[in-house]
């Protein structure tokens, strides 16, 4: 069995959403110092909406795809919905990470969620 599925094979090679929004209004920044991955995330809300969002992420293939897919699952959706969004759903929308990977998908739950909360601390 390959250790990576090709859906995360694809988001590590070709991520989804990644860069900088200048007008952000929403930025989470987390990181696993055990790891060494660190990822930020970027919302532009609007109506309570997420329009658009990029990430950076500094770490290993694992951590790149879930970022990629994690902003892939919240685009467009209403922040009550994306603040539901689980390592888990994460995971599997990747068609499955090894266990000792689930700490990526890990931090791309947080940094949606710590980006969010900045966002509801602006307001």
């Amino acid at each position: 069995m390959a250790l990576y599925s090709e859906k995360v094979m694809d988001h590590f090679r070709n991520p989804r959403n990644v860069g900088v929004i200048e007008d952000a209004n929403g930025i989470g920044e987390v990181g696993n110092a055990k790891c060494g991955d660190i990822m930020k995330m970027y919302l532009k809300i609007t109506d309570e909406v997420i329009e658009d969002v990029k990430f950076e992420t500094f770490g290993c293939g694992s951590a790149i795809a879930s970022s990629s897919m994690a902003t892939e699952l919240i685009k467009g959706k209403p922040l009550s919905e994306a603040m539901k969004l689980t390592n888990q759903a994460v995971a599997e929308a990747l068609d499955g990470l090894p266990d000792y990977k689930m700490h990526c998908s890990v931090l791309a739950e947080e940094a949606i969620k710590s980006a969010i909360d900045d966002y509801n601390s602006k307001k």
